[in-house]
């Protein structure tokens, strides 16, 4: 299955500069959100969207469909601004977010909101559920991609371990983890509160071919993805550099941009910024 609109990299970052806009605008209507980690994934969900999954947006339970899975769950505002983006959702509902009874809350949930695969939020969930959307399409013989968003301090959860084990011993070659390795996580940097590095040993040491680039690149992100072809055996990941808060210079890699939201001036700033 194609993607529906197969945009260029040019192209892509014209759409990933609006989903910021739209953040901006969303969060500070809700007065809630995670700015930086919303602004932080922009890119690649920007890159998944407008060129590499496949999918129909008439039909988004079509079986042949790609998969992808939002780990990082409270990265949902940047992931409902690019649904918002593509037309999948009105972008009029994105007032509604965090409301009462609203399609939108605080995390990924399937039952309310279209073009949700998996509900996330509970870091870790992620990558073990993608892990067996690949293996059920090994089974199958179906040829869908299974794509996964994680957040680097998400790697402290043993079970994004276990699920790499797993999908190494499956041979899930038709799997694709990407992580938002923006360096920071709540309050502080990844190395501080508990250290990764060497991400790209640790995940070749489990089985993965493991490609690193530049996640806010959409050309980088597309090539990357294309290298993912199945039939070598190993599960592919993706270590994506990023900066968190990225488009917004106040916002940019400061850690207290996890759960803060723009107000007052700081709106009209960051959005021209963003023009």
């Amino acid at each position: 299955m194609r993607n529906p609109f197969s945009l260029n990299p040019s192209e892509i970052s014209g759409k990933a500069k609006n989903i910021r806009q739209s953040i901006i605008y969303m969060n500070s209507t809700a007065g809630a959100g995670h700015t930086g980690a919303d602004l932080s994934e922009t890119d690649i969900l920007a890159s998944l969207y407008f060129n590499i999954l496949g999918y129909d947006p008439d039909n988004l339970k079509d079986p042949e469909r790609d998969r992808f899975i939002l780990s990082k769950g409270h990265g949902v505002g940047g992931y409902y601004c690019t649904l918002a983006e593509a037309g999948i959702l009105d972008k009029s509902q994105l007032d509604s977010y965090l409301k009462k009874d609203s399609l939108l809350p605080g995390h990924p949930v399937r039952q309310k909101t279209p073009g949700i695969e998996f509900n996330t939020g509970a870091l870790g969930h992620g990558l073990p559920a993608a892990a067996g959307l690949a293996l059920a399409a090994k089974k199958q013989n179906k040829t869908y991609k299974t794509i996964v968003l994680l957040g680097d301090g998400e790697l402290e959860e043993g079970s994004n371990w276990e699920a790499s084990m797993a999908a190494a011993h499956f041979q899930l070659d038709n799997l694709i983890v990407i992580v938002d390795r923006n360096g920071l996580q709540l309050a502080d940097r990844t190395e501080i509160i508990m250290a990764l590095e060497p991400l790209d040993r640790k995940f070749e040491s489990f089985g993965y071919s493991v490609q690193k680039i530049d996640g806010n690149n959409p050309e980088e992100i597309i090539d990357a993805v294309e290298l993912c072809t199945p039939g070598g055996g190993k599960p592919h990941l993706i270590l994506a550099s990023t900066t968190k808060g990225k488009g917004v210079s106040f916002i940019e890699d400061q850690p207290a941009w996890h759960h803060k939201i723009p107000v007052g001036d700081e709106i009209k700033k960051a959005i021209e910024e963003l023009e």
